[in-house]
């Protein structure tokens, strides 16, 4: 017996689980430690179920399983998440008397914790009377699993206060996973220096999540520092460089690291494809998937979607044909990831038909939840919003649609841009309900959808309510105030950032930038310091972006002449964009001169860009010219540049109600028209003068004043005053800037109706009352 027992554990040991088999059938009358040994050996090498069976094979013999036993037979149901057997097992340990074993508890710990049953983890590590490393390890693990990432670090900061335990390399793996999950930068930068002071610094697993720290949560030079440093590196790191430099857009440096590896595997390729796909490298991407092609690599779901991702971003048609027929004509077998980027393809390369045809040829009890929610994304991403609401609601009251989080912050996009507070409301009460709002992607797309509905308490409310900020909702808050021009409530919650040590982003920048644009006081000075400041203080480097809010900012204020001084020492060629902005400031404060010569520089810079075409038209226009206008717009016509007609829209009886100027479309024009006739009347009994010189068209005077009576944002408010009960808000939504006219007509209408009037253009909120306007005359 000990002689064959010694043989049955020299085979385990060598791998030779079949020989190992044989020697155990052998056995005239296994014991317990035999059993043990074999069922083990079964758990670990995926043969789950004969280490069942063994398992019951020897209590039917009457042998009683000791502690290694149990941590075996536990390892069984973990790896197969047999909960009902581990349960059973569970049962038999309480009843045998080893319930307060420390391994037995952790192997049973690790069962409910694969299991997702954390309040079963949380009872056991309570009631053990004693813990190791493992046990610390597992309930840390499992919080991290659940996303509780704060009570994961209290549950750190507990364990360094006892002195008989030490942190692992597990324990910091663990959290510094959860560090880059959860942004915690203070957090992963504290459990490196805990790693360099204990000699962990030189673990495989550490420096590997070190790096995926510091790809997330620091600098290039944070990740090649700990990559250079590692005496050991296996294939994950190498790996793992490859999307730190790619998730820095270091595409030609991350090629250099994949041709440099010592070995490769299918991970490695398809995290270069994945790469690729997402710095918007499609032609590499289609390259790489060839050269996986021709090297007999296997596809794997992750592959197909890589290269489908890689053909949307790129929007060629034929590619987008070509490869779509690859995957049908080897008959590559679907799944939901697949077909949603299918999906996802062919809306981005202008086959909305296909992508419509894909979606409803999937079988009616096929699990299409995803493909439902990447249909609705890509209704709103290609300007049907009114479709991605049917379609959403549609499926909906089929009960068809898994109303998951990703659906949920897609639609929420969605209410916000059309303005359907009702429906967003709806949605926050669902999400409420199903305990979604602890997803912090649900509760950035609520914060947006308030704000863009002009609900800017409800958004506030909805961010104080999160139990977790990342800086997408620290960006959607300073967002929020931007939009409804209250500057100082962007800068107070700049202020906040700074006080819990919240590194911005270069959005941030361009938040905090434009909010000096909105503030009571002139605060020029303020804005210069936090420009000068941000490459110095928060590694951003200013971009064309952060130059146009600046010179908003100036041009707001007037300094016009330092604006351009600014433009003129830009070391890089600026953008349009810049140019825009001091020309808006132009506008403002009437200044042709320096306003001539940012047209200028526009018309330089882009001069196939349809505004571009309608700036140039417009200046022969204004100046009479109106010949060169004429050919300006032939010449448009002739290339098929279309300029983005202006549209409003106002929610009423749960629909859109869109409008266009001079339209006659709506079912109740005649009403409208009527309505508006006598608005027009009253508001020039109060003193209302059209500015008929916006009118840049060769017309009579009463033509002007007829161009001007029925733009589509006062068609949309004259419905609005005519369907809503008296003393409420108006609210109308318009898809470009609100004309001067407008402006002056509306604050007009609020005093002769005594009604709120509130209109979102692409600038931002306006808030007409008594009046007067939220905006101070001063918005472009």
């Amino acid at each position: 017996m000990p002689i064959c027992f010694g043989f049955l554990l020299a085979y385990i040991k060598l791998g030779c689980l079949n020989l190992a088999e044989r020697v155990f059938d052998s056995l005239t009358s296994p014991d317990v430690v035999s059993y043990t040994a074999i069922i083990s050996a079964f758990a670990k090498s995926n043969r789950e179920r004969e280490a069942f069976e063994l398992f019951l094979e020897m209590r039917d013999l009457g042998i009683e399983p000791n502690e290694f036993t149990f941590v075996a037979i536990l390892t069984a149901c973990i790896r197969s998440l047999s909960l009902e057997l581990g349960c059973q097992v569970h049962g038999l340990v309480i009843r045998l008397g080893y319930s307060s074993y420390t391994y037995v508890v952790n192997a049973l710990m690790g069962l409910y914790s694969k299991c997702g049953l954390l309040e079963f983890v949380v009872l056991l590590f309570n009631a053990m009377p004693q813990r190791d490393i493992v046990s610390w390890n597992t309930m840390i693990a499992c919080m991290v699993e659940q996303s509780m990432y704060d009570r994961a670090f209290e549950m750190y900061s507990e364990l360094r206060r006892n002195e008989c335990l030490i942190a692992d390399h597990f324990t910091l793996s663990m959290l510094l996973a959860a560090s880059s999950r959860c942004l915690a930068v203070r957090e992963g930068q504290e459990l490196h220096r805990h790693a360099l002071k204990s000699g962990l610094h030189g673990n495989l697993s550490v420096n590997n999540a070190l790096i995926g720290f510091y790809t997330k949560c620091g600098t290039l030079k944070n990740v090649v520092d700990v990559f250079e440093r590692m005496p050991v590196k296996d294939v994950f790191s190498w790996t793992e460089m490859i999307v730190a430099y790619m998730e820095f857009g270091h595409v030609d440096l991350a090629m250099e690291i994949f041709n440099s590896m010592p070995e490769r595997n299918s991970v490695s390729y398809n995290t270069l494809l994945a790469g690729f796909s997402q710095n918007h490298e499609g032609f590499k991407a289609l390259a790489l998937f060839c050269r996986m092609l021709e090297g007999g690599m296997e596809l794997t779901d992750f592959t197909l979607t890589s290269v489908l991702n890689a053909c949307g971003s790129m929007m060629e048609r034929k590619i987008s044909e070509q490869i779509h027929a690859f995957i049908l004509k080897c008959g590559l077998k679907l799944n939901d990831h697949i077909e949603t980027s299918l999906v996802d393809m062919c809306t981005r390369c202008g086959r909305m038909d296909d992508a419509e045809k894909i979606f409803d040829d999937l079988p009616l009890d096929h699990d299409n939840s995803i493909a439902l929610t990447s249909m609705i994304c890509a209704y709103a991403r290609n300007g049907q919003p009114e479709e991605a609401i049917s379609l959403f609601l549609v499926r909906h009251s089929e009960k068809s649609l898994v109303v998951d989080e990703v659906a949920l912050a897609t639609i929420l996009g969605v209410c916000g841009t059309l303005g359907i507070l009702k429906l967003g409301e709806q949605i926050h009460c669902y999400a409420w309900r199903h305990g979604l709002m602890s997803d912090t992607g649900v509760g950035n797309a609520m914060i947006s959808m308030y704000s863009k509905c002009g609900e800017m308490q409800s958004a506030v409310k909805t961010f104080e309510a999160m139990p977790t900020h990342d800086l997408v909702s620290w960006n959607g808050l300073l967002t929020s105030y931007v939009i409804h021009r209250q500057g100082d409530g962007a800068l107070d919650t700049w202020a906040k950032m700074e006080r819990l040590g919240v590194d911005p982003d270069s959005i941030t920048c361009v938040l905090v930038i434009s909010a000096y644009r909105h503030t009571s006081t002139n605060l020029v000075d303020c804005c210069q310091k936090f420009f000068s400041s941000m490459q110095s203080s928060y590694n951003v480097n200013p971009t064309s972006e952060h130059y146009a809010g600046f010179v908003g900012v100036l041009g707001y204020w007037g300094l016009l002449e330092e604006a351009e001084k600014i433009i003129s020492a830009i070391p890089f060629e600026p953008k349009a964009s810049v140019w825009h902005a001091l020309l808006d400031g132009c506008r403002l404060h009437v200044n042709s001169i320096i306003g001539k010569r940012a047209m200028k520089n526009i018309l330089s810079i882009v001069p196939q860009d349809p505004s571009t075409f309608i700036l140039k038209s417009n200046l022969y226009s204004a100046s009479g010219r109106w010949q060169c206008s004429e050919l300006v717009r032939a010449e448009m016509k002739e290339k098929g540049i279309r300029k983005i007609p202006g549209r409003s829209w106002i929610i009423f009886g749960d629909k859109v109600h869109s409008f266009f100027a001079r339209d006659k479309l709506h079912s109740q024009s005649k009403d409208i028209y009527s309505g508006l006739q006598i608005l027009i009347l009253e508001c020039l009994k109060a003193g209302y003068v059209p500015d008929t010189s916006l009118v840049l068209h060769e017309v009579e005077e009463y033509q002007k004043k007829d161009f001007l009576f029925y733009h589509s944002a006062k068609l949309s408010v004259t419905f609005g005053l005519l369907m809503t009960k008296p003393g409420k808000p108006v609210r109308v939504m318009k898809n470009v800037l609100l004309c001067g006219d407008c402006h002056s007509f509306f604050k007009y209408v609020s005093v002769v109706t005594k009604r709120e009037i509130h209109v979102r253009d692409a600038s931002g909120f306006h808030h007409f009352v008594n009046g007067k306007c939220s905006c101070r005359d001063n918005w472009c």
